[in-house]
């Protein structure tokens, strides 16, 4: 009985890790991330273990990074107001379909354990900017029912203009810092819920922080690489070494 992810990602470039945390995030306040609707229940496919249990496993994890833009608030706010141009390229491996203006459903790779395993699809609306706030929240798939699974994602990504240099007036970088809480739910096929249940749940919150931890590294260089390119912005050497996550 093994953990495993297998996608298509290209060898991961050297990071450090952001704060991942399976611990339940606590509920959202006024300056906190967006208000989470409660997880529904999915359509219960049958399996070929017995059918799915009727009671989900939640796994959850908290995720807080940051990442380094060469260029004023303002400026890497208009890069991220028009993610039209951007959010599909950047996405890669994982394949983005526009669901509408603001949104997108996202297909994020092939993961399980245990003889179990899914393909992860989830819709996700990019809300504009509020106080230099950009939240990022879970929206239904038209046409798609989760096979066993929901998901609750909310992101929220705030710019900060970096410390004045003594010898610039303006500001020349911007401090990105980035919280996400996730929450999953499973409906197992009932051979997997005879396993105990620690087990269960400490392998699936360690393939959730995996899968964070992967899509983030990937999507903060693609970010951060397109950016400068796009805005034809040199990469200073502090952000090519910069190992943070977005």
């Amino acid at each position: 009985m093994s953990m495993q992810s297998t996608n298509n990602w290209s060898s991961e470039p050297p990071s450090t890790p952001g704060r991942s945390s399976n611990a339940q995030a606590p509920s959202a306040t006024e300056s906190g991330s967006c208000e989470s609707e409660p997880i529904s229940s999915p359509e219960s496919p049958e399996s070929s273990g017995g059918g799915i249990d009727d009671s989900p496993m939640r796994f959850h994890n908290h995720f807080e990074d940051y990442m380094e833009i060469g260029a004023a608030p303002e400026v890497f706010a208009s890069y991220l107001d028009i993610h039209q141009d951007w959010f599909q390229r950047c996405a890669q491996p994982m394949q983005a379909d526009p669901i509408d203006a603001q949104s997108y459903a996202i297909t994020v790779g092939h993961f399980g354990a245990f003889d179990y395993y899914v393909d992860p699809k989830i819709g996700l609306e990019l809300l504009p900017a509020d106080q230099g706030v950009y939240r990022i929240r879970s929206v239904p798939v038209p046409d798609y029912q989760p096979p066993g699974y929901a998901v609750d994602f909310q992101a929220s990504m705030q710019l900060v203009a970096a410390p004045p240099n003594p010898k610039a007036p303006e500001p020349t970088a911007t401090h990105v810092t980035w919280t996400l809480d996730l929450a999953v739910d499973v409906w197992f096929p009932r051979f997997i819920r005879l396993l105990p249940q620690g087990l269960i749940q400490g392998t699936g919150d360690r393939l959730l922080a995996q899968i964070v931890r992967q899509v983030s590294r990937r999507l903060t260089a693609k970010v951060q690489t397109d950016f400068h390119q796009s805005r034809q912005l040199p990469l200073p050497q502090q952000l090519q070494r910069q190992k943070g996550l977005f």
